[in-house]
């Protein structure tokens, strides 16, 4: 089974940190990963024109290409996002919206899927769980099953608090339990599921 984690940081801070190290706790687990980062990449925003309604394929021929075909042939899908403004990165909103284009090609491409959700932010109350809720909402509109890390302590996902520094999350013991929570109930569902 493959999961892919996308990173929606322009930075290489923290919340790749967070999570490569997700990735490799699954891949002790037996999965394969494939870790995509959006630092660097040339992924314009959707501007919602239509041509994908029509063509069957989005009008920007970009980086996405490559994102397209791995969320493709992913078993289950991790977003991860530092807190800009109380939501996530303008770079994975980008990544979020011309998924569209998936959709008009085929409304069920990502329907099954199992996703995740890691929000890192520089406060403990920087928004995270707000990113959360706007990933969970992409999952849901594309039929992806949005795992938790279940009623205590990780209700909707992961949150961690950096304060800035990748050395801020290795020290949040708080936020580290509920990625560890939400891990293990997402590795065991796709195992589940898949059965």
């Amino acid at each position: 089974m493959l999961v892919l984690g996308i990173c929606g940081s322009p930075r290489n801070q923290a919340t790749e940190y967070v999570l490569k190290e997700s990735l490799l706790d699954l891949e002790k687990k037996g999965f394969e990963t494939k870790f995509v980062t959006i630092r660097g990449k040339k992924i314009a925003p959707c501007v919602h024109c239509d041509y994908c309604i029509t063509n069957k394929e989005c009008i920007n021929r970009d980086d996405m290409v490559e994102i397209y075909d791995l969320l493709k042939r992913a078993d289950g899908i991790i977003m991860a996002s530092p807190m800009y403004n109380g939501g996530v990165s303008a770079q994975l909103k980008a990544v979020m919206d011309r998924c569209r284009a998936l959709s008009a090609k085929d409304i069920n491409i990502l329907r099954g899927k199992v996703g995740m959700s890691i929000a890192i932010g520089g406060d403990r109350a920087g928004g995270q769980e707000l990113a959360i809720a706007q990933i969970n909402t992409y999952y849901l509109l594309s039929g992806i099953i949005p795992i938790s890390g279940g009623q205590f302590g990780a209700n909707i996902g992961a949150c961690l608090w950096s304060q800035d520094t990748v050395e801020g999350v290795k020290d949040d013991e708080y936020g580290l339990n509920s990625l560890k929570m939400t891990l293990k109930y997402f590795s065991q569902y796709l195992i589940d599921y898949k059965k």
